[in-house]
């Protein structure tokens, strides 16, 4: 499925990079000076909102549908259209397609949320607008902060060549949720220690010994999990791209022993061989007893333990060693895409209203991901009382503190680039495949594909 998806992403990103090209002299439509007038009060306003969180139902369309309710409460005169995006998928994994394809039907949703590893392609190809262009930087200043303002590390994170283009809306950092009670059944500790991959490979044999099948799943391994591995790379020395982004660096030899780590745990028969979905459903059902993902799953994974009766507890991503584990982010920003001033000041009052602190009180104990304004969880915030009743907030939380940003390979084919490391990683852990010829080879052909 995903190498016919690059390949339609790229003759996308060529058309629609000369379609907007056509439209407004330039391939970055939304770049401009003007910053857009205020709405009247009696000025009414419909624009569309494009997010892959109302891709599927349950938690996620419910908060988004509620929250969408709650600004229509708020802001009368502006009505809201909550869409998926266009042609199905994996939730988050064809933001950028589906856009491409309503561009070059002649309309794209007024606001869209797009995944951190499009951001260059974004700010560069797609036409968003820069958002600071659009309001002024004191005025996205001025919603950063606040009584309880985003973190540090979270608040440039869609930030391009000195421009804000996208507010970061969604996001986890890795978390290693585990069955505490299967962990038991094995003998492992109530304070069993999962700090490092030696001792989770080692909590992971005593429990496959006691079950006799695989106890472990990493969403890092397989397709659709690099946001993750490049925090896996990196917590080992590794990278996948040079700090000047010309250089493709995930053939290196800390990379190649990053992923043979792995490749030994499916060997040891510990580690599970299957897709996202399905470790989603084999961690919920108790199949399996660990998994690193991201905490958007928290509230499945809550209820799944609930109702079957087995407790749920979270760790953060192991690191290697002494050093600790450097954690990338998963999730998204928010983007304002449409031309029209009116469309874009309400798409802006949205984009602020989703970003709010009401907005991260529902959104973070509803459905899991990380409240960007973290002083919502401390005394006197909206959830501390939240937090403090869940232990499974804190090692996301405290992660956030070590963040690093999820990167986004430069120019068009960064879709393939991402699917070359996927098989590569997945050959290696999963069919054998000899480690350092196999991520030298990998990166060889995305190098190929930089600008």
């Amino acid at each position: 499925m995903r190498p016919l998806r690059s390949l339609a992403l790229t003759v996308l990103a060529a058309t629609a990079a000369l379609a907007l090209a056509a439209c407004s002299g330039t391939t970055q439509a939304g770049s401009t000076a003007a910053q857009i007038p205020e709405l009247s009060a009696d000025q009414k306003v419909e624009i569309t909102f494009e997010s892959y969180n109302l891709a599927s139902a349950g938690v996620w369309t419910d908060t988004v549908n509620g929250l969408i309710a709650d600004f229509e409460a708020a802001h009368p005169n502006i009505d809201v259209t909550g869409q998926a995006p266009q042609g199905g998928g994996a939730a988050g994994s064809n933001t950028v397609s589906s856009v491409q394809t309503q561009l070059l039907a002649g309309s794209v949703p007024d606001v869209a949320q797009l995944t951190f590893d499009s951001l260059d392609f974004a700010a560069t190809q797609l036409g968003a607008n820069a958002i600071s262009d659009l309001v002024g930087r004191d005025a996205i200043d001025e919603h950063l902060a606040g009584e309880h303002p985003f973190h540090e590390n979270a608040k440039t994170l869609a930030d391009w060549n000195g421009k804000t283009y996208g507010i970061p809306y969604v996001f986890s950092t890795p978390v290693l949720f585990y069955n505490a009670s299967q962990l038991a059944a094995a003998g492992l500790p109530a304070d069993v220690d999962l700090s490092t991959w030696d001792k989770v490979f080692e909590a992971a044999k005593a429990v496959t010994a006691k079950t006799g099948k695989p106890s472990i799943d990493v969403s890092c391994s397989v397709k659709g999990g690099n946001w993750c591995m490049q925090g896996v790379f990196k917590s080992n020395g590794a990278q996948v791209l040079s700090d000047d982004r010309s250089t493709i660096e995930f053939g290196s030899p800390a990379a190649a022993d990053t992923v043979s780590m792995f490749a030994d745990m499916y060997k040891a028969g510990v580690l599970h061989n299957t897709d996202f979905t399905s470790m989603m459903e084999s961690f919920a059902k108790g199949d399996t007893a660990m998994q690193l993902t991201t905490s958007a799953l928290q509230g499945s994974f809550i209820a799944a333990a609930g109702k079957s009766g087995w407790e749920l507890k979270a760790a953060g991503m192991p690191g290697f060693g002494n050093t600790p584990a450097v954690p990338t982010n998963s999730g998204s920003a928010l983007f304002i895409l449409s031309q029209d001033p009116a469309k874009q000041r309400a798409s802006w009052e949205l984009i602020k209203f989703l970003t709010s602190d009401h907005a991260y009180e529902q959104i973070s104990t509803k459905i899991g991901y990380l409240p960007l304004r973290t002083s919502l969880t401390e005394q006197g915030g909206g959830l501390y009382e939240w937090a403090q009743k869940n232990p499974l907030l804190a090692p996301n939380l405290a992660q956030l503190d070590r963040l690093q940003p999820w990167v986004s390979y430069p120019g068009n084919s960064y879709v393939q680039v991402d699917d070359i490391l996927a098989t590569a990683i997945e050959d290696v852990v999963f069919y054998g495949k000899e480690p350092a010829s196999t991520m030298a080879e990998a990166q060889r052909r995305a190098q190929e594909l930089l600008p």
